[in-house]
């Protein structure tokens, strides 16, 4: 039998592997934010724009 979650709400085995892992998914995006704040940085130009809307053209 499968318990139904809430909304927001993890299953068991979620919160066991974050404790063992940590949380891959939140690494990933601040790595990915980190990248995208670095290539800003050193492209400049028209890029340099675009780094306080979030987008790339």
């Amino acid at each position: 039998m499968m318990s139904s979650l809430k909304e927001g709400e993890h299953p068991p085995i979620y919160e066991e592997l974050l404790r063992e892992r940590g949380d891959v998914v939140a690494e990933a995006q601040k790595a990915a934010e980190h990248t995208r704040h670095r290539a800003v940085e050193l492209l400049g130009g028209p890029h340099a724009a675009q780094q306080h809307t979030g987008h790339w053209a």
